[in-house]
């Protein structure tokens, strides 16, 4: 009988990972709604560590075309597989979800829709559409896929002038292959440089912890620079499931603290970086 090989044993979190649970009026009465309304939110499905502090502040994280996705990255626990087709009338529903929380500031997200010529393009410019009808004082931050570099799709989500529009590098270029699979990071980078020559205020973000050096990091840092990204987050990674990535480190506290000082000299806006930072933590304050 041949001896079994044990996995190595998952890293335990450090204490500055421990999550308070959310509380506030503002909170509780956006979570009524949304339990009523059956409204479907990334902040509740993915478990936001931030949600208690988004809702209290206004913000809420919507994801839209679905919740199967036609790309495998080993980071993310988000189904893989063939998506249904688009809902046309998700738009609409989104929208109404935006009035009825009397979100100030919202967020959509989608999954990568290689299936669709478009993209989903379209859905996402009729849900940025749709928002405004219903609700004309929420501001927009839009999180993209790179629309497979078809760069007709992505002039969709510039003609609508989201206020915010985000694109995730996720990682290091090193890293790259592994983290996102069928991703590219100089693609990633052409979309944020697009996204900027079409006047749009511009967002990315990068997980820690994947086994990037603290020179990578930087280096990561001047790439956005180089094609005028105005707001970073940084975030440590923290692994979904056993079949996904492990963790390499827990960055500490104090090293996310030098990372904001080291971005903000670089000349980003705004620097999130912490531990448990996401792409829309604190995203109602880069509306500068």
């Amino acid at each position: 009988m041949e001896d079994q090989i044990e996995k190595p044993l998952a890293k335990r979190k450090p204490d500055w990972l421990r999550v308070k649970l959310p509380t506030g009026e503002n909170f509780k009465a956006v979570r009524n709604i949304v339990s009523e309304h059956k409204l479907n939110t990334i902040c509740v499905s993915g478990n936001c560590p931030n949600m208690g502090e988004c809702w209290g502040a206004g913000t809420a994280t919507f994801m839209i075309l679905g919740n199967i996705c036609t790309r495998s990255c080993g980071f993310c626990n988000v189904s893989t597989g063939k998506p249904l087709p688009a809902d046309l009338l998700e738009p609409g529903r989104v929208a109404k979800s935006v009035k009825l929380m009397k979100v100030k500031h919202a967020v959509v997200t989608s999954v990568d829709r290689d299936d669709l010529a478009d993209g989903g393009s379209v859905i996402w410019k009729e849900t940025v559409e749709a928002v405004r009808k219903a609700s004309p004082t929420t501001t927009l931050e839009t999180l993209i896929p790179d629309f497979g570099g078809k760069w007709e799709n992505l002039q969709r989500i510039i003609d609508v002038a989201p206020e915010i529009v985000s694109h995730n590098l996720e990682t290091v270029r090193r890293l790259t292959k592994e983290v996102r699979i069928q991703a590219k990071y100089d693609r990633s980078l052409e979309v944020l440089r697009r996204l900027k020559q079409g006047g749009m205020r511009t967002k990315s973000g990068v997980m820690l912890g994947l086994g990037e050096t603290e020179e990578e990091i930087y280096e990561t840092m001047d790439d956005l620079r180089a094609v005028n990204v105005d707001i970073i987050t940084l975030g440590q990674y923290l692994q979904p499931t056993k079949n996904h990535l492990p963790v390499e480190e827990f960055v500490t506290p104090e090293r996310f603290a030098l990372y904001k000082k080291i971005g903000l000299e670089k000349g980003f806006r705004y620097v999130e970086s912490g531990p448990l930072v996401r792409s829309s933590y604190h995203a109602e304050k880069h509306l500068f």
